[in-house]
């Protein structure tokens, strides 16, 4: 039986994947669940990262989902691995589990003449490593440096990503950042709460440093898997629906939604019904 493509985040940031999802790959259905009952994901521990993403995770399964995607980068970072290789050979060995990680790294070298390339990402996706480890294996002699920026997604979820009161905690981790590696000239948003903040980014950088879109890549490496595994694309319905479900309210969900999706959301309420830690 077809079902629709699964897309989770810990929150809103992952519309912003979907968002260029259903750009680029309009056809097919799309089920949303935000995790935002437990959301930050960013600040806790790996335990509990892969706890919650594979709780969420079964859910998509239950809901028909053959395929799932992680559009999260700190889920992607501390549960994906544990998943695809310890979970999925037992519970569902026919449905496949992506991240957002995996295909960035994998053309990431495209975007830099100077070999140095800067990361702004979570507390937790900067600690996992993730994307030096994987960036390492597609281009060794890239040089990569990463800034944790803990403000950012609450400044952004509050509203104030474009507000003057943003500047002084975009500016400071600009600068820290540049000031790993001035020869940077390309700069990964590894979150997908970012992409809000890229005027206020732009703003303190120099115009010759390139930003660059995740979600894009994100949905062009999707579209390529698909017609890689035919067996199961065919397995994804395409009815051109989308679907979402938020773990809390769901009127602060489509409140705020509508400034990651562009569009406006109605979403239902999903408990799943582990404690929050």
């Amino acid at each position: 039986m077809q079902g629709p493509i699964g897309v989770f985040d810990s929150g809103y940031g992952g519309l912003t994947i979907l968002r260029e999802l259903v750009k680029q790959l309009p056809q097919y259905d799309y089920l949303y669940l935000g995790d935002n009952a437990r959301a930050p994901y960013g600040t806790r521990s790996f335990d509990t990262v892969y706890h919650y993403t594979l709780e969420c995770v079964k859910h998509l399964f239950s809901k028909g989902c053959h395929l799932v995607i992680l559009a999260c980068n700190t889920a992607s970072a501390k549960a994906l691995r544990n998943i695809q290789q310890l979970d999925l050979p037992h519970i569902a060995p026919d449905r496949r589990v992506l991240g957002v990680i995996r295909p960035t790294t994998e053309v990431i070298g495209t975007f830099t003449d100077t070999q140095h390339i800067g990361i702004f990402a979570t507390a937790g996706t900067v600690l996992s490593e993730s994307y030096l480890v994987e960036i390492k294996k597609f281009f060794p002699d890239i040089h990569v440096v990463q800034e944790a920026c803990p403000m950012w997604v609450p400044l952004i979820e509050n509203g104030e990503f474009d507000s003057d009161g943003a500047d002084y905690f975009v500016k400071k981790h600009v600068e820290h950042l540049l000031a790993q590696s001035p020869d940077i000239d390309a700069i990964l948003l590894g979150c997908t709460h970012y992409p809000l903040l890229i005027k206020k980014i732009r703003q303190f950088l120099p115009a010759s440093i390139r930003i660059i879109n995740q979600a894009e890549i994100v949905a062009h490496s999707l579209t390529d898997y698909l017609q890689r595994h035919p067996e199961l694309e065919a397995k994804c319905s395409k009815n051109g629906e989308r679907t979402f479900y938020t773990t809390d309210s769901t009127e602060a969900f489509d409140r705020q939604s509508a400034v990651f999706f562009g569009q406006e959301v109605k979403s239902l309420h999903q408990d799943l019904g582990s404690p929050i830690k």
